[in-house]
């Protein structure tokens, strides 16, 4: 990585640039050590990068409409695997509903969102947003939103929890 003073240099003439001048918000690093620049009202996340001879090199992060990419993540994902469930390693309900899903013989896909970092809240919030639900587990089936804990435990003790599960393909019928 370049030297301290080639990246002062790039943010001296990134904030003294029209149009970033008064919407130069905040510096700041990533984990690794790259800088990140936030700019304007909506603070859209640029990472900069140094290169050789080019001090300064800005690329967006992510969309101008929040959540977009994360929502289409979460449709995505249930649409690719017959049983989603987004999780926390610290819910009981969570585990519960794991239990319950392997103990009539099928393997869900598991989000853990706890394990997942900001990442994580984002689709905690692009869930609620789907599915009006801010709680885990988030349980899909067939890429329907089943509910919760107490949504999924109910439809096993009417007997109609298998039947969605072999029609969604996530279980073989036992007849």
């Amino acid at each position: 990585m370049a030297g301290a003073s080639q990246l002062a240099r790039g943010l001296d003439s990134l904030s003294s640039a029209p149009p970033f001048r008064t919407q130069f918000a905040a510096l700041s690093r990533f984990p690794n050590g790259v800088p990140n620049i936030y700019l304007g009202s909506s603070v859209k996340l640029c990472q900069t990068i140094v290169r050789n001879s080019h001090p300064i090199k800005m690329r967006p992060m992510c969309s101008t409409s929040f959540g977009q990419g994360t929502e289409d993540t979460v449709k995505k994902t249930v649409g690719g695997h017959p049983v989603v469930v987004y999780s926390k390693t610290w819910c009981s309900f969570s585990s519960e509903v794991k239990y319950l899903l392997k103990s009539v013989g099928v393997e869900p896909f598991v989000v853990e969102l706890d394990q997942l970092g900001p990442q994580g809240q984002d689709l905690q919030k692009a869930l609620e947003k789907l599915t009006g639900q801010s709680t885990v587990p988030n349980v899909f089936i067939g890429g329907k939103h089943i509910g919760g804990c107490t949504d999924t435990v109910k439809l096993h003790q009417e007997g109609t929890l298998e039947p969605l599960l072999v029609e969604a393909g996530a279980k073989k019928s036992e007849s």
